[in-house]
């Protein structure tokens, strides 16, 4: 495994983030696809094992069955200091007035809530869902300094938004002495490239650490663009996120693939950590291969020919994943 310091940060991480959101137990929250305990216990410990350091879940997932899951899990087979673990707030976990959000209440109640269903004193990064709309941002951000000289996270970090928000959000942090986001966790993969823009430049800038959600689309790179799997048609928040004509990027990462002798997941991660902004894309693991495969894409480094052939057929779209 190859470690980074995360972004301007003395942190270190492992090159690849292994995302919680596959666990949970299957009849909380939205999504029945998730894999119960007995199955993702198994997959946390293989990820230890190779070296993986850094995991990311959020409240919201699966009713807060996420968490308990991961937290049991590394608190098994791992030492506290050793993992980096990363949550996130916003979602709704209750019904009802303040059940969701990034008000100061909120992220009070929220950030007890989540150390208790991962069994520890602090999380290592603690990131805001999204953008939240109906709060002032220096509540939020005073709020979150709050939680880091609590000890309860020892980081904080964002994720997608408008990049005249992120800027908005770190120069408040500065005006006010308040701690500053660390990391951006935004949408970023070969059939979504629009973080080129501003987003990723801006990260490049500041010293933000990025750790992309979704680097293989969904799986949709990882396979035939006509293959689907349960995911695929039960996930209607991803249907939302691609359109048909990527079935030639899907292709062409195929071909690429197929030259060199690796499977497609490994290009497709490939071509995300070749960013120089990007530290550690975020991996959802629902078998031993997809971590396999997320190594692998460590050690292939694309020619720029093999990364020009990948982006050919990109055209540009509307951003996608911010809600």
């Amino acid at each position: 495994m190859d470690y980074v310091k995360l972004g301007s940060t003395g942190l270190d991480v492992s090159r690849i983030c292994v995302g919680c959101m596959s666990y949970g137990e299957p009849d909380r929250g939205n999504h029945s696809w998730t894999l119960g305990e007995d199955q993702a216990s198994p997959l946390i410990r293989q990820a230890v094992e190779a070296g993986v350091n850094f995991f990311d879940t959020a409240n919201v997932y699966s009713d807060g069955s996420s968490e308990e899951i991961t937290g049991r899990a590394l608190a098994q087979y791992a030492r506290r200091d050793e993992v980096v673990i990363a949550t996130k707030v916003n979602g709704r976990m209750h019904a009802g007035p303040n059940g969701a959000g990034l008000s100061r209440k909120a992220i009070m109640s929220e950030i007890d809530n989540s150390l208790r269903r991962l069994g520890t004193d602090y999380v290592d990064l603690y990131q805001i869902h999204r953008w939240d709309h109906d709060t002032p941002i220096e509540e939020t951000l005073e709020a979150l300094h709050d939680v880091v000289k609590a000890g309860k996270a020892r980081y904080i970090g964002a994720s997608s938004m408008y990049a005249w928000q992120f800027s908005k959000a770190l120069y408040t942090s500065r005006l006010n002495g308040w701690t500053r986001f660390a990391t951006m966790q935004d949408h970023y993969n070969l059939l979504h490239r629009e973080e080129e823009r501003e987003m990723l430049p801006l990260c490049l800038d500041q010293g933000i650490g990025v750790i992309p959600w979704s680097p293989l689309a969904r799986g949709r790179l990882a396979r035939d663009w006509d293959v689907t799997t349960a995911r695929t048609e039960t996930d209607e928040f991803g249907k939302t996120l691609y359109q048909e004509s990527d079935r030639e990027i899907v292709d062409a990462v195929g071909q690429v693939a197929e030259a060199r002798g690796v499977t497609r997941a490994a290009v497709a991660l490939a071509w995300v950590l070749r960013h120089p902004a990007v530290s550690a894309p975020i991996v959802g693991m629902g078998r031993p291969q997809h971590l396999e495969d997320a190594i692998a894409a460590l050690s292939v480094d694309l020619t720029d020919d093999e990364a020009a052939t990948l982006e050919k057929h990109y055209s540009p779209r509307p951003v996608a994943g911010f809600r």
